[in-house]
């Protein structure tokens, strides 16, 4: 593993229990990064917190709270002395159904967890950059997002959604030293797949030319590069992580 210069920075990274999330989280606090986890689920943080060696400050956040996530972000930023980099990686899939069949409750929960947690983190976060001149948000969204899947239509939106909602904070960033961008992975293997049918999963597989599912190192080296300083050139991106399958 490649490491980037993370010395005295300070990361948050929302949904960094699991998954993509707690692969950056690794390479963060391996490049020597002071890292934040934020999760729900306290037993699956600290299992989190195990594998990073006890290093991470654990702290149990509910995206879809946006009093919570406000609250969490300004107790971090009292205790780190601010924040620097901020990871949005919280996401869930919702069902495999046509749209017109597609649950209401589901399809908002989806948006609730996708859509309004990553603004409440994102919105959480910006002032605390602002005000100390220097900051880095990287959100992950999905080629989904960029396409569209048939019979995930919530989370196609939802990821639709995180790439306009970057494009438009980054340019609103723009002449300010905080940097914004997404990465926008095409199907990497991780707990989420519990959530698909196998028939979606072979789809997924079938779209993508390398023939196998991304790794959630193979994303987080993406992420954390967008992350790091020497990103300094480009924000509202959207960076492709994805086999081959969306090449523009």
């Amino acid at each position: 593993m490649n490491q980037l210069d993370f010395r005295n920075r300070r990361a948050v990274v929302a949904g960094g229990a699991a998954g993509i999330g707690l692969a950056v989280a690794q390479r963060l606090a391996a490049s020597g990064a002071r890292v934040a986890l934020w999760d729900r689920d306290e037993r699956v943080l600290a299992s989190a917190n195990e594998r990073l060696e006890r290093k991470a400050v654990t702290q149990a956040v509910d995206v879809v709270d946006a009093t919570g996530v406000e609250r969490a972000a300004k107790t971090l930023a009292n205790e780190f002395g601010g924040i620097d980099v901020l990871v949005c990686s919280a996401g869930i899939t919702g069902p495999n159904a046509t749209t017109w069949n597609y649950p209401v409750d589901a399809w908002r929960q989806v948006f609730d967890v996708n859509v309004h947690g990553l603004f409440y983190c994102n919105r959480a976060v910006v002032p605390i950059m602002l005000e100390h001149g220097y900051g880095r948000i990287v959100n992950i969204a999905s080629v989904a997002g960029k396409e569209g899947n048939p019979n995930a239509s919530a989370y196609s939106a939802s990821k639709a959604a995180v790439i306009g909602l970057t494009k438009s904070l980054g340019k609103e960033l723009a002449q300010t030293n905080v940097r914004v961008n997404c990465v926008t992975p095409a199907a990497v293997r991780t707990a989420i797949f519990e959530q698909m049918t196998q028939q979606h999963i072979d789809f997924m597989l079938s779209k993508i030319p390398m023939a196998r599912f991304g790794t959630v190192d193979e994303i987080a080296a993406l992420v954390c590069w967008l992350a790091s300083e020497e990103c300094s050139f480009t924000t509202g991106g959207v960076f492709d992580a994805s086999g081959g399958r969306a090449t523009y």
